[in-house]
């Protein structure tokens, strides 16, 4: 560990094993600040949400005062990311998608349609401000619904073919903020919607919830956290394996994304018998995948939002803030009006719309975290965990992989 860090030309340099420990400084930070905040309980905030937009913060306070660039190694970030998302995989029974069959097909149209939207939002604002409509784009679904990830992947190709030369930058920044604006929605347009409407929890729910924590209070040994850990290799190898096909065949997918069709498939898949090798079941629903799930996933957001370089968005803040500033207030009108009446107007859709709110802006693992906070304060949704992961990850990117190509050849 001697290159831990190292400082170069007033860039400290982080390495990954410095970087996850920050993160989970970061994490029982923003949990502390949260136990200790009443308002931050009220509105769901997550935990990872307040102690990562806190470090950054303070990191762009010491920038701002030495002149002295923190830049983290993330390798171990999108590990915790492929862990986290294929834990949901290994968590979907067949069982459980067929039940949320209609409302799963509901909220994809919806989400579809609001990509359209989004996109005509976006390159609506940047035609406004005189700015190219590619640059729309990347404050469209590119950078929102699409994330960090769709936003790199994709920037280099508009800023070469369309002109943007500061593509990656935009991407970059409007991917940021939205992230934040997301992880700040989501909690309380939940909390409105279900003070506003008395919703609670259906009680077959709570006895589920009553089963899983009699379940998690018998204690995980150390064979069941590592047979957990073994079932989410098997499904990373193979998605891994996919991911190549898929990209020999001319599509770009992130690799959590096959890595969560893996466990879907595989769970499906495998005879309810005890396995040769483990000797045991496979894990699907246990107390070990919950707690692999639940610290990849906020040790994945305290990592990513306690690493936004805010110095970098300056100059960018003007077009950026009037575009997302129309798409904030867009999200907020769909999920009110559309999600919410569409998927029931009950609790379950109470909390889908604190996923959407973290989805519409921001990214699936935020839109996890939001929903997360909302079933500690109010109660679990079973549907809302189902559906929303599945819209989420899979079948977005899917769409998004179609609709960016179609819009940059049409509107650019």
């Amino acid at each position: 560990m001697n290159d831990t860090l190292s400082i170069v030309d007033g860039v400290l340099s982080l390495s990954s094993f410095f970087t996850v420990t920050i993160g989970i400084i970061v994490l029982f930070v923003g949990r502390r600040i949260n136990s200790a905040s009443t308002l931050l309980q009220e509105f769901s905030i997550p935990e990872p949400v307040t102690g990562g937009i806190l470090f950054s913060v303070l990191i762009t306070l010491l920038f701002v005062l030495t002149d002295i660039e923190i830049q983290f190694d993330l390798t171990a970030r999108d590990i915790l990311l492929v862990y986290f998302f294929t834990t949901i995989g290994i968590n979907a029974s067949l069982k459980d998608l067929i039940t949320g069959g209609k409302p799963l097909v509901i909220l994809l149209c919806i989400t579809i349609a609001y990509m359209i939207l989004q996109n005509f939002t976006g390159i609506s604002v940047a035609q406004l401000l005189g700015q190219d409509p590619a640059v729309g784009l990347l404050g469209g679904s590119v950078s929102l619904i699409g994330g960090h990830g769709t936003a790199i992947a994709w920037a280099p190709r508009i800023g070469e073919e369309y002109g943007v030369n500061s593509a990656m930058e935009i991407g970059i920044a409007s991917a940021t903020f939205g992230l934040i604006l997301a992880s700040l929605m989501g909690g309380p347009i939940a909390k409105y919607l279900i003070t506003r409407n008395n919703l609670k929890p259906a009680e077959e729910i709570d006895a589920v919830c009553s089963k899983q924590e009699k379940a998690a209070e018998k204690g995980i040994n150390s064979f069941e956290f590592l047979d957990a850990v073994f079932a989410i290799h098997i499904c990373a190898i193979f998605g891994f394996i996919l991911n190549e096909v898929v990209a020999e065949m001319g599509l770009q997918l992130p690799l959590f994304v096959t890595c969560l069709f893996a466990g879907i498939v595989i769970t499906n898949l495998l005879p309810k018998k005890k396995r040769l090798i483990t000797g045991t079941h496979w894990p699907t629903g246990s107390p070990a995948i919950t707690l692999i799930a639940d610290i990849s996933l906020g040790t994945f957001l305290a990592m990513s939002l306690m690493s936004m370089q805010l110095w970098t968005l300056v100059d960018l803040a003007g077009p950026i803030f009037a575009i997302l500033g129309a798409q904030f207030i867009i999200a907020i009108l769909v999920n009110l009006y559309i999600v919410f009446p569409a998927m029931g107007k009950n609790y379950d859709a109470a909390v889908v719309c604190a996923g959407f709110g973290g989805i519409s802006l921001g990214s699936t693992p935020t839109a996890m975290a939001n929903m997360s906070a909302v079933s500690q304060k109010y109660g679990y949704s079973k549907q809302a965990f189902i559906i929303v992961p599945l819209v989420c990850a899979f079948f977005i990117d899917l769409v998004n992989a179609v609709m960016i190509p179609f819009f940059l050849s049409t509107f650019a």
